[in-house]
This record gives structure tokens, sequence and C-alpha cells, in this order.
């Protein structure tokens, strides 16, 4: 059974011969119950504040899980945003390397192209060539054909103006 400070304040003890000093009795029950009740008015103040304490522990061990599950939750999304930035990265650069293989397979043939074009256009310039140097020959053959027709032309003459001056006694 707990006691009050009222309790040891009022308790009176039983009288007997030879007894103990009524007076110190109660002056000592008297500061006895002033000690207790200090005492009972600090543990009250104790249990409040381990109340408040072991509540605020409470709140903070909930908001140390809530941390560390938003922690977790935040390394996994970490984790997944990175794995789905090299997942695009790796897309993008296939794209790039088809991308870059199907312009360095134009530019192949395209200058596959360019050469054959170069290659029928030499062709083309021997022909012309050819086709010019052999009219030109036969455009000189024409024109020795005509100096030598000139030439006998005017041998001719001179044979026949010898000819005449030879037969008029000139």
């Amino acid at each position: 059974m707990r006691l009050t400070p009222l309790d040891i304040q009022k308790h009176r003890f039983s009288s007997r011969l030879r007894g103990i000093d009524p007076a110190e009795v109660e002056s000592f029950l008297h500061l006895l119950s002033e000690d207790y009740e200090a005492l009972q008015k600090e543990r009250d103040v104790l249990e409040s504040r381990v109340h408040k304490l072991e509540s605020r522990v409470e709140d903070l061990s909930r908001n140390e899980e809530t941390l560390q599950k938003t922690l977790i939750t935040a390394q996994t999304l970490s984790e997944d945003l990175k794995k789905t930035a090299m997942k695009e990265a790796e897309v993008m650069m296939g794209q790039a390397e088809v991308k870059a293989e199907k312009l360095l397979n134009a530019s192949h043939r395209r200058a596959a192209q360019l050469a054959e074009e170069i290659r029928e256009l030499k062709a083309i310039r021997t022909r012309v060539g050819a086709a010019l140097q052999q009219t030109l020959e036969s455009h000189l053959q024409l024109v020795e054909s005509l100096t030598a027709i000139d030439q006998a032309d005017q041998d001719h003459d001179k044979i026949a103006y010898l000819a005449g001056r030879t037969e008029t006694g000139s």
C-alpha cells in the first residue's frame, strides 16, 4: 500500500509509558511528509517527462522508419532511372549506329556511282577523241587530195599554157 504525504501527517502512534516524545515524533513526521511530498511531485514531473520523451522517441522511430523507407525507395528509383537511362543510351547508340551505317552505305553507293560515271565519261572522251581524230584525219586527207587536185590542175594549166605558147610560137 502506498502512503501519501497526508497519510504520514495524520498517522498517530499509540502512547505507552516511557514512550517517545510526541512533539518530536510530530516534527519528524511533518519533515518526512514534506520530503515525501516533494519526492512525489518530482516523481510525477519525471514520469510526465518520461512519457513525453517516450512519445517523442516513438515519433522519431516512426520518422526514422519513414526516412529509411523513403531512402530505400529513392535508391531503388535512382537505380531504376540509371538502368532506364542506360537502356535509352544503348537504344540511341544503336539508332545512331544504324543511321551511320545507312549514311556510310549511301556514301559508298554514291562513290561507286560517281566512279562509274567518271569511267563512262572517260570512255566517252576516248571515243570522242578517236572520232575527232578520225574526222580530222579524214578532212586532212580531203584537204591533201584537194591540194593534190589543185596542184594537178595548176600543173595541167601550166602544161596547157606552155603548150599553148609553144603552138603559137611565142
